[in-house]
């Protein structure tokens, strides 16, 4: 039988490396427009989200959102939207990442009651599933599928 290894990387998924961290949160680095960070994987998590006091540091355009976000120890939490961004993970990339924005002091007070290192954000359901993901629990790898490329059609002139 062909390994999960084997199988995905001839269907074209890139293999991203995970960290198991005190609390057994998998981590892992990401960029958000050109700018890294480390970011919990949560497949509980509707949405990837960046802390609120990060938009200019990822460079990101915010406007407000009418969503309340609630999570672990946390409810209607003020949120913000940041729309079309650019998401590489590993050699994963894409370039239509829609962000939600808010306060994660609560999430980072926790890490940090457990001796682990603060996050800048959370990759969630959304990312996975535009990635097709597979997670391997025992070897901590996540796999995305490679995105296709937009063709974009030219345009014809009529002269």
């Amino acid at each position: 039988m062909a390994s999960l290894k084997k199988v995905l990387r001839k269907k074209k998924y890139i293999k991203i490396k995970l960290k198991k961290i005190v609390t057994n949160h998998l981590e892992l680095s990401a960029k958000i427009n050109g700018v890294s960070g480390n970011f919990i994987l949560d497949t509980g998590a509707s949405n990837s989200c960046v802390g609120l006091d990060l938009i200019e540091h990822f460079k990101l355009i915010s406007e407000e959102s009418d969503v309340k976000a609630a999570g672990a120890g946390a409810t209607d939490m003020v949120t913000q939207k940041s729309v079309n961004n650019t998401l590489k993970i590993g050699k994963w990339k894409t370039n239509e990442s829609h962000l939600v924005l808010f306060d994660l002091t609560h999430v980072n007070t926790a890490l940090k009651q457990h001796d682990a290192d603060e996050v800048q954000g959370i990759i969630g359901a959304d990312i996975l599933e535009q990635g097709r993901a597979f997670i391997d629990y025992d070897k901590k790898v996540l796999y995305l599928k490679k995105m296709k490329k937009k063709k974009y059609k030219k345009l014809k002139l009529p002269f």
